[in-house]
């Protein structure tokens, strides 16, 4: 499955995403959000890498996917109760473009064509970070050789 990115949406609708943006630089190392904080930025990676993960009990948090150019970071902001389901954390120094949540939600309530592009593309990413958690999880704790269905 193909990473989803900002060219997934039509330019008429990523023009008008673009009005939202500011840049912002990450260091390496930096937490950009935790899992259960509240959603209220989102990002799109210009430069660099960042990495999605998970709480997992009594262990380091599990990493399921590392995001680079084009890519969203985040998608939790587009669904009530706006908290984060996934940690993210630069994993080398990240150039990004920042939109606010709140504004972006209220353009997509205003203008029904940019609402659902926006939806879709978000709920490919979505399809895209369940594949991988699905993919990281069965590396980490399935037995040897059970990994992904065949598809025939």
């Amino acid at each position: 499955m193909t990473t989803p990115t900002l060219r997934s949406l039509g330019i008429k609708h990523r023009d008008r995403l673009m009005q939202f943006t500011r840049e912002v630089s990450f260091p390496e190392g930096t937490r950009i959000f935790e899992e259960g904080q509240r959603a209220d930025h989102f990002w799109i990676v210009r430069t660099g890498t960042v990495s999605l993960d998970f709480h997992v009990p009594k262990g380091p948090p599990a990493v399921i996917e590392s995001l680079g150019h084009g890519e969203l970071i985040g998608w939790s902001w587009l669904f009530s109760p706006y908290v984060w389901q996934l940690g993210a954390e630069a994993m080398t120094p990240v150039r990004a473009y920042e939109l606010d949540a709140a504004q972006v939600r209220h353009a997509c309530d205003l203008d029904p064509e940019l609402a659902a592009a926006v939806a879709l593309w978000v709920g490919q990413v979505i399809a895209h970070r369940l594949q991988s958690a699905r993919a990281r999880l069965l590396d980490l704790y399935a037995p040897h050789g059970s990994g992904l269905p065949h598809v025939t």
